[in-house]
């Protein structure tokens, strides 16, 4: 009896070993099929690749967006608090500069960490009831000219490709006449706005003749029948790629390759221009140079120094 009852015992230990063996097995493979991204591309337009890759691979993506008013930022600082515990695999950013800044605090894997798809412009948007192309102002830095005082509108300079674009000019003109320039933005009682989006919103309903903002964010509102444009390119435009990279020791490095190489994919870039999320899917060099030159590691060094002279300029 003692016998039976032992092998009994036995059987039904060794199942529930094998069930515990094929739950976690069955757990393990779960949780291999998802990847984790955080994303300043727009929801919208970022959903649809999302939804593509997930049926062509199996692999469930689950993205972290920013918010519209810290934009990428936000998310950056958020990878930096997760250095030494990462939560996320796939870093898809709608611009360059924090990125490189990623890169810098190793952040990102030291292979094949990151790359460029498509890019957009940091653009003068004007209202074309209000304002022609002829008497608009053609550079950033004719804005301060008093006959706009009160006329425009721009993101705060503190976050997203608004921050990047500051910081590009300052390197252009020098510490002193962007500081001067900032402060002539304020005393012109420009509109600091919570976000590109808002600034081109503001221009549509005529609360201001013109604005700051990105291409994309121009190109939805013609969508919607608003009567907008930007303004042609100078050497004061900054050309603003997408990126995306991997983020070092991610918790699922496997299907993070996945998505980063289906992202990266060209297709996928056209795809986006398609939907005016970017401007191009490729930036011809020719076209690169006739906006701003950034040296992106001066700007990187500069980075803290600059960010405080912006806090002292414009913050509420």
């Amino acid at each position: 009896m003692n016998s039976r009852f032992s092998r009994f015992r036995a059987v039904v230990f060794l199942c529930l070993l094998g069930c515990i063996a094929l739950f976690w097995a069955g757990n393990c493979e779960a949780e291999g099929q998802r990847v984790v991204v955080y994303t300043s591309q727009d929801e919208v337009f970022a959903e649809p690749i999302f939804h593509e890759f997930e049926s062509e691979t199996g692999i469930q993506v689950l993205p972290v967006y920013d918010s519209e008013a810290v934009k990428t930022v936000g998310l950056v600082n958020r990878l930096m608090m997760e250095t030494n515990n990462p939560q996320c695999d796939v870093f898809w950013n709608n611009e360059e500069f924090r990125t490189r800044q990623l890169a810098a605090h190793h952040i990102l894997r030291e292979t094949n960490g990151w790359t460029h798809l498509g890019y957009r412009t940091r653009r003068i948007v004007i209202n074309t009831q209000l304002l022609s192309a002829t008497r608009a102002p053609r550079t950033f830095s004719d804005i301060t000219n008093t006959v706009w005082r009160g006329k425009a509108a721009l993101a705060y300079p503190l976050f997203g490709t608004t921050s990047t674009h500051f910081l590009a000019l300052r390197q252009k003109w020098g510490d002193a006449a962007w500081k001067k320039w900032c402060r002539a933005l304020v005393a012109n009682q420009a509109f600091l706005m919570d976000g590109n989006s808002v600034v081109v919103k503001q221009v549509s309903r005529g609360e201001v003749l013109f604005g700051f903002t990105d291409s994309d964010d121009i190109a939805g509102a013609q969508r919607e029948g608003f009567h907008v444009a930007p303004v042609p390119t100078t050497e004061e435009t900054l050309f603003v790629p997408n990126t995306v990279g991997v983020i070092r020791g991610c918790p699922h490095p496997e299907t993070a390759q996945r998505l980063f190489a289906f992202i990266s994919d060209p297709k996928v870039s056209q795809k986006l221009v398609e939907l005016h999320a970017l401007e191009g899917a490729t930036l011809d060099p020719a076209r690169a140079a006739t906006g701003l030159q950034v040296d992106w590691d001066a700007l990187l060094r500069d980075l803290g120094t600059a960010t405080e002279e912006m806090n002292q300029i414009f913050l509420r």
